[in-house]
């Protein structure tokens, strides 16, 4: 019999594999080995599976083709023919679950640091633990034994208790135990290192097997074909009259389906149906394994054990338990194998080990326990360690589902109805931009989706990094400086502290200490990589890994506060800039965006985009402008009327995309033009910004010359440069938008001629302190998809005053009419609390909403925050409802009195943008 303590013995001596050479990790080109089996009581497995004949033969049509059974694959046709689509069909190209689902640990953890995912997670345990069994009749093997986190450190605890704040509002039952409290309710677990726990008691465990047969069986009642044995060998595309390529046929072995919607939910496999229809699928194969004991006296009814600081997982498996985890030099699987099916690979006790000993710390009993069997199987991993949904960029009507991150089976029945209601109604219920496979950001530019490195390194790093503490101000270190602005080396000397945002290096934050580059890859020393020594960088990082003020504190406070009393030059190069051109320009424009942009040429209008639903796309600026030099990113040259936006870096592909669907589907005679890598931006800011650049422009700077909200063309050191008028930090200021090759040049002749009236670079870590304190919204912060302009306090921005029809306006007229049931309020503190989000409000006493963004505004000396919230009677959210109450809000456990505001609580007049000081 294998014993844990003799597994650990066993591995220790054993050397790795020597250092890898190529710029490929320690990987495997191997397919399954010996038959192995899986600690269920049955799987889908049947003799004759693969036998080369379908289940039923396909159907020469169908309004939508899911391919690949596994869990997304079952949850989304579940969902889908219970949206009302009869007209489905899954089709396997051997047995459900066969993939990767079948020997999935099924865990499923409640809390996550983020609202939308909380919700996912909910509507799946409701559909496994309630919907389809009162569907069918048919369990489907839901355990609700609950989940323990453990934290052997304040860090951990302290990000425990965040999830417990959040689980409040969501009414999800938790509870933060001492170890004494823990020893009580898990007698078998060594407590001597603990610092606390988290006891989720609804917490459980599916069955793999019997949810997806259960799915299959609920939806096929409800008109859905599922098809097994049937690989797909082929997908037709073709291009409509617009040069647009659209789904058209997905080709079998046993036939072709003609459809205008294919779901990619082939999890491992899903980058190779990708290419068949000429679609990125950003994701990796790697080994992931988990070992079987054998029966363990008293371990019965445990709560499942997730000890992240070790790294490890324990899954209650009967009277047994199985232990996993994510190691820190996982086995990339090279050449994914078509015919694999209900197979696993020979678990590589090397790789494995350092679980070992950290599951033996927490459940000693486990060193005498003897080894039933090893799980070693293939799973699909990504490079920010979220799953791919959505339509995608290249192709119309080629959808993803898949890429979960071996969570496939927690989050399948949320994202599987997120997925239908996509297809379905071309958009989510939820705010899925985090997962949106069209928008790659901040996840990753289309120019890296097919880039192998980069998709190794990075999703190297989530992997190893899936059970780190989830800090603030955390940033990746692979995959680093794949996109750099032209003033990233001259920033760079100047001590800039960069963060990573859709592929550019942005900066956040100016450190005094010198330059701090960031370095190649290291993979944290694995695969016999050396780790770099003496890495400012990540030290810096690591600094800022606290729940508390960073170290950095005061440095961005002087940032902030020289951009309120003097001035600051933040480089946004890294903005999208896209040119809207063309006859019906102006027709476009007045659909896609909210606020009146048709003007004349020389204005510039904050507006937002809106989806069917009224909730917001984007907030963007438009501006107005004339044909331009065709040698010039400036101003392109057109025919009919153009529109310049530039709209925040982070969500620019987002953007592009949305406007991109709208314009083919309206087939309007215009054109998206992206300019984005061909102009720099520099936006100077503050009360003398209008004295340093009177010396740099060839332009009056007047209030009635200049005034708010317009541009023009200027020269700035003999350069030539579209200066607008606007601030995202609340003072006088102007963004620059310069010609690459000219960047380095107008920068240092504004930091030449800012040098004695004190001017600093600042970074986007300013840029969000000086941002809340004013009251401006973040797109996917305070206002997402799901949001709408009522709710968020940006009804200004909607022309509903005019005639003029815009995306969305029915939507918004029918809220303005029924009343605002949810309203995004601003709260602060007296007390000096460090909040970032997440955190429980409370309003007399109840459970009204939760805070979205925060931050600490240095002008005004105070936390600020911003959350949505509700009437818990379920009336509308009135001004008068929002300054009646008494509020409270809830950090980690503990709650803060809190004020709030209807008004911006610094500059409310809008006096300081305007120039009025």
């Amino acid at each position: 019999m294998s014993y844990m303590s003799c597994a650990l013995r066993a591995a220790a001596p054993r050397r790795l594999p020597a250092p890898w050479r190529s710029p490929q990790p320690f990987s495997s080109a191997t397919g399954p080995t010996t038959k192995k089996s899986v600690p269920y009581r049955k799987t889908l497995k049947e003799e004759g599976s693969g036998s080369g004949e379908p289940s039923q033969p396909p159907p020469p049509t169908a309004e939508v083709v899911v391919v690949g059974g596994g869990s997304l694959g079952c949850q989304t046709t579940y969902h889908l023919a219970k949206q009302g689509v009869t007209s489905v069909v899954l089709l396997e190209r051997d047995r459900l679950t066969s993939g990767t689902t079948w020997h999935t640990a099924g865990l499923l953890w409640q809390l996550r640091p983020s609202d939308v995912e909380v919700e996912l997670l909910a509507h799946t345990r409701d559909v496994v633990s309630r919907e389809l069994p009162a569907e069918t009749g048919l369990h489907t093997g839901w355990v609700e034994n609950g989940g323990l986190f453990i934290a052997s450190n304040k860090q951990r605890l302290d990000e425990y208790k965040r999830l417990m704040s959040l689980g409040k509002v969501y009414g999800v039952e938790s509870y933060v135990l001492t170890p004494s409290q823990t020893k009580d309710l898990y007698p078998l677990m060594n407590v001597d290192d603990l610092y606390g726990t988290l006891y989720v008691p609804k917490d459980g465990t599916m069955d793999p097997a019997g949810t997806c047969s259960t799915l299959a069986r609920a939806a096929t009642a409800r008109g859905a074909t599922i098809i097994e044995n049937c690989p797909v060998t082929g997908i037709q595309v073709r291009a409509d009259d617009f040069g647009v390529k659209r789904v058209y046929a997905v080709e079998t072995a046993h036939g072709t389906i003609q459809t205008p919607c294919v779901v990619n939910c082939a999890g491992v496999w899903a980058r190779a149906l990708g290419r068949l229809a000429g679609v990125h699928v950003p994701l990796v194969g790697m080994h992931h394994a988990y070992v079987v004991t054998e029966r363990i006296e008293g371990i019965q009814n445990m709560p499942n054990v997730r000890d992240h600081d070790a790294s490890v997982y324990l899954r209650l498996q009967g009277d047994a338990l199985s232990v996993g985890g994510y190691e820190s030099n996982p086995i990339f699987w090279e050449e994914v194998s078509e015919k694999f099916a209900f197979g696993l690979f020979d678990l590589d006790w090397d790789v494995f080990m350092q679980h070992i000993e950290g599951a033996i710390n927490r459940v000693p009993v486990l060193e005498k326990t003897g080894i039933k069997s090893t799980v070693c199987g293939p799973e699909s991993f990504t490079a920010d360690h979220k799953p791919l949904m959505g339509e995608a960029p290249e192709v119309r009507g080629f959808f993803l589902g898949c890429g979960f991150n071996s969570a496939g089976m927690m989050l399948g029945g949320g994202c599987g109805r997120e997925l239908a209601h996509w297809i379905i109604h071309g958009r989510p219920e939820k705010d899925m931009y985090g997962y949106d496979i069209r928008q790659v950001t901040p996840r990753f530019h289309h120019s890296l989706t097919d880039n192998n490195r980069w998709i190794r390194e990075r999703s190297h790093e989530s992997y190893a990094k899936n059970y780190s503490v989830v800090f603030p101000h955390d940033e990746p270190l692979a995959g680093r400086n794949m996109r750099k602005d032209p003033l990233h080396e001259e920033l760079l000397r100047q001590g800039c502290v960069f963060q990573e945002r859709h592929g550019w290096e942005r900066p956040g934050w100016f450190s005094p200490g010198g330059a701090a580059p960031v370095l190649d890859y290291d993979y944290y020393g694995a695969y016999g990589q050396e780790r770099h020594r003496d890495y400012t960088y990540n030290r810096l990082l690591g600094d800022e890994y606290t729940f508390d003020f960073p170290p950095h504190h005061d440095i961005i406070k002087n940032e902030c506060l020289t951009c309120r009393n003097a001035l600051a030059l933040f480089d946004m190069s890294y903005f999208g800039k896209f040119y809207l051109v063309g006859p019906e320009a102006t027709k476009a424009a007045n659909w896609l965006f909210t606020a009146d942009v048709s003007k004349a040429p020389g204005s510039t209008v904050y507006t937002c985009m809106l989806n069917k639903r009224g909730g917001v796309e984007s907030d963007l600026t438009v501006s107005r402008i004339s044909p331009g030099d065709p040698a010039s990113p400036l101003a392109p040259t057109f025919e009919g009327d153009g529109y310049y936006l530039a709209i925040g870096g982070a969500v620019a592909q987002h953007n592009w995309s949305h406007i991109t669907a709208v314009l083919q589907d309206m087939k309007l005679q215009c054109k998206l033009l992206d300019c984005s890598e061909e102009l720099g931006m520099m936006s100077i800011q503050g009360p003398l910004s209008r004295v340093v650049l009177q010396e740099v422009l060839d332009t009056d700077l007047s209030n009635e010359a200049f005034p708010f909200s317009t541009h023009k063309l200027a020269t700035a050191a003999g350069c030539t440069v579209r200066a607008m008028r606007l601030s995202f930090v609340g003072e006088m200021g102007w963004e620059l938008h310069v010609p690459k090759a000219d960047c380095v040049k107008v920068y240092q002749a504004v930091m030449q001629a800012g040098a004695r009236y004190g001017i600093a670079n600042a970074g986007y870590r300013a840029i969000d302190s000086l941002s809340i304190e004013k009251g401006y919204r973040h797109w996917h912060a305070d206002l997402r998809p799901d949001d709408t302009p009522l709710e968020a306090g940006l009804a200004f921005t909607c022309k509903l005053k005019s005639s003029i029809p815009f995306l969305g306006r029915e939507a918004v007229e029918a809220q303005k009419a029924k009343g605002i049931f949810r309203r995004l309020v601003c709260f602060t503190t007296e007390e000096k609390v460090p909040m970032f989000g997440l955190e429980a409000v409370w309003r007399d006493g109840e459970v009204v909403g939760h805070i979205r963004r925060a931050d600490f505004g240095f002008a005004i000396d105070k936390t600020i925050a911003y959350g949505y919230i509700r009437d818990p009677a379920g009336g509308p959210v009135s001004l008068d409802f929002v300054k009646s109450g008494s509020y409270q809000l809830e950090r980690m456990g503990v709650t803060y009195p809190a004020r709030a505001h209807t008004k911006s609580p610094f500059d409310s007049d809008n006096k300081r943008v305007k120039g009025f000081y």
